[in-house]
């Protein structure tokens, strides 16, 4: 007997203690719709590159034994990266598809051109225009899903180009010891040369 009051007057309370909403809601709730702009595949592969970039342009710094120059990047990198989403959060633009207000500057675009704006004052052009061509390739993909307008791609290149113009120093490998050597009809020779 004890047991039948106790279960009834606990299901009273729990019944009670239900909010009203989650005893109306229905069944299914309906799914919210999500508009896709572009071609899915262009903007994966831009997703893909804004950080590929970057990756690539510290994992050259370290191949090259260029400690200085991967801690330029690091320094460049970051100051990029807190630029562009301090930015984000003073301007306010609307994103094309309407999705939020962070819109100006692109952070894709930024992350993308550090890489590649690095690479170019770093190592020169012969680095610097494959990773600059892709950089653009990432700032086209967020323009045509709609993620980003043109100037909002064109001001994280800007501020990347202008952090790294200010941080990154021009290679100069150590030539400080150089080996030569040479080959004659009358013998070899080694040369050893040293600058002081």
């Amino acid at each position: 007997m004890f047991a039948k009051r106790l279960a009834a007057v606990s299901t009273l309370v729990f019944s009670m203690l239900l909010p009203p909403i989650a005893q109306a809601a229905p069944a299914v709730a309906p799914a919210p719709v999500i508009k896709v702009y572009g071609n899915p595949t262009i903007t994966d592969a831009g997703k893909i590159l804004r950080f590929a970039l970057p990756a690539a342009a510290a994992g050259i710094s370290l191949w090259k034994d260029d400690y200085n120059g991967f801690y330029q990047f690091a320094a460049s990198y970051i100051a990029t990266v807190g630029i562009t989403y301090g930015l984000k959060h003073v301007i306010r633009e609307q994103r094309p598809d309407h999705s939020n207000w962070q819109s100006m500057p692109s952070d894709s675009a930024a992350s993308a051109s550090a890489g590649a704006a690095f690479l170019w004052h770093r190592y020169g052009w012969r680095y610097g225009i494959p990773a600059e061509a892709l950089s653009v390739f990432v700032g086209y993909s967020r323009t045509q899903a709609h993620l980003h307008h043109w100037y909002d791609v064109i001001a994280g290149d800007a501020v990347a180009w202008g952090v790294n113009m200010l941080l990154v120093s021009h290679y100069h490998p150590d030539n400080r010891y150089r080996v030569g050597f040479g080959a004659s009809p009358n013998g070899v020779s080694v040369n050893f040369a040293m600058n002081l």
